[in-house]
């Protein structure tokens, strides 16, 4: 077959799904960013920053995208390294943050990533202020 065999169908990917909670060995996570290779870097709920691996069923079929919220699967001989199982929709993710299973500090379906280490305090180094005589010489 031509492209058009690689292309594929679109599978369906507005149909609702049930959203699958996190069992023993699996964490949340937020894509810090994308490393290639079908590798990429995430901080997950507990902390941690982990690489993560994109595993061969969601690999070319699910894109994934900085900022996004996925389910890890944690390896019990290395804790630095995890595999990404599941990416959560944006409705998905607004799901969890609402039953509490992601913490309230966590900013969904942006480009830009809070780092989970930090207190959450933005101090709005990007505002600048001016003043009455300095819009007039503009």
């Amino acid at each position: 077959g031509g492209k058009n065999r690689k292309r594929g169908k679109n599978e369906a990917d507005d149909e609702k799904r049930d959203i699958t909670f996190k069992e023993f060995g699996q964490e949340y996570a937020q894509v810090v960013r994308m490393l290639g290779n079908g590798r990429c870097e995430a901080a997950c709920i507990d902390g941690t920053r982990r690489l993560c691996h994109i595993r061969g069923t969601m690999h070319k079929k699910v894109w994934i995208a900085t900022g996004d919220i996925v389910l890890v699967g944690l390896r019990d001989f290395q804790d630095e390294k995890a595999d990404i199982i599941l990416k959560y929709m944006s409705d998905e993710a607004r799901y969890l943050k609402a039953y509490d299973e992601l913490p309230k500090t966590i900013r969904l379906n942006e480009g830009v990533v809070a780092d989970l280490d930090e207190d959450g305090d933005s101090s709005g180094d990007d505002y600048i202020e001016f003043e009455d005589g300095d819009i007039d010489t503009i």
